[in-house]
């Protein structure tokens, strides 16, 4: 089955109706494109192949700025969807603790169930973006489309680069383990891993539909270990909490918030990208289950150091106060 097929079939499965990208009316286009270039060159008495321009009416006014507004919405969906999932979870974990007579089999499993979903959700619609893409330059030759998703990851609708598809990725881990911890079974999915390399540096990978798989490398590359307290910023790049501080020149006590938009991510250089930066729980959770013995060792090597920033802070602020 062809994957246009497959995609819509997957998201006509789908219970509640959601955006998508438009594969169908987006390939029209670009035939449309075609056909207008075609007759461009045969009335000047051109030959192929066929180049699309910097500048092409079909591609400006209907083709990237259709592939913008859906990309837009999915990820939009896409972001609310997991962000009210985890609070869901938060707030049902609270209950449980103070409601411990009290169990609910089967919200464990709709949790991991919807998590799953969702991921499955932002995948399929990131291979569509890149099928949509890969069409678009063969028809017509043109890198338009390699500048166009560098365009879209500046502007955060790029879906493999949403913090929250990470969080959600560490969720359903975490909830996979905890379910085999208390059915003592097996796991319910391999879809979604934590893996370990030769040197036991950890990456977060998932497969789907055998075309697309996602590693998202969980390497620091401000300290090149294995990241502690992580936090994601808005380019899709995740580093320690302490080392992002570092890098956008703010103290721990003061916060990523207050880093000015200057400073740029020290992995890919773009500006702005502090503001915004999600704090990885769930990814914070699986870590310190996982690499427990490293966790441990990181907590005390930084303890230190939060606790010199934390009175060095305090000091400047009663100078301050006091006009000293």
């Amino acid at each position: 089955m062809k994957f246009c097929k497959k995609y819509q079939q997957y998201m006509k499965e789908q219970k509640t109706e959601l955006p998508a990208i438009g594969f169908k009316k987006l390939k029209k286009t670009l035939n449309e494109c075609r056909l207008y270039f075609q007759s461009q060159q045969q009335d000047d008495g051109q030959c192929f192949p066929l180049q699309c321009p910097s500048s092409c009416v079909v591609c400006d006014e209907s083709f990237f700025p259709s592939l913008h507004n859906q990309m837009s919405a999915v990820v939009g969906s896409f972001n609310k969807r997991a962000q009210k999932l985890l609070q869901l979870h938060r707030s049902s974990s609270f209950r449980k603790y103070l409601t411990m007579w009290f169990k609910d089999p089967g919200n464990h499993d709709d949790l991991m169930q919807e998590g799953k979903d969702l991921i499955s959700y932002a995948l399929i619609n990131a291979i569509a973006v890149r099928k949509i893409l890969k069409k678009y330059h063969k028809v017509v030759y043109s890198f338009q489309g390699q500048e166009f998703r560098s365009q879209a990851q500046n502007i955060q609708i790029e879906i493999l680069q949403s913090p929250w598809l990470r969080e959600l990725m560490a969720f359903h881990i975490n909830l996979s383990e905890e379910k085999v911890k208390e059915s003592q079974s097996a796991l319910l999915s391999q879809d979604c891993s934590l893996i370990f390399d030769d040197e036991q540096k950890p990456s977060l990978s998932w497969e789907l539909f055998d075309s697309l798989k996602l590693d998202i490398d969980l390497t620091c590359s401000i300290c090149l270990d294995t990241v502690f307290d992580p936090v994601c910023l808005r380019c899709g790049h995740i580093f320690c909490y302490m080392c992002a501080c570092s890098a956008a020149s703010v103290t721990i006590v003061d916060g990523l918030k207050a880093a000015e938009p200057k400073h740029k991510c020290p992995l890919c250089r773009e500006a702005g990208v502090f503001e915004g930066a999600v704090h990885m729980d769930q990814l914070h959770i699986l870590l310190r289950r996982r690499c427990h013995e490293y966790w441990e060792k990181r907590l005390q090597s930084e303890r230190a150091e939060r606790v010199r920033q934390a009175k060095q802070h305090w000091e400047t602020q009663s100078r301050a106060f006091l006009g000293v």
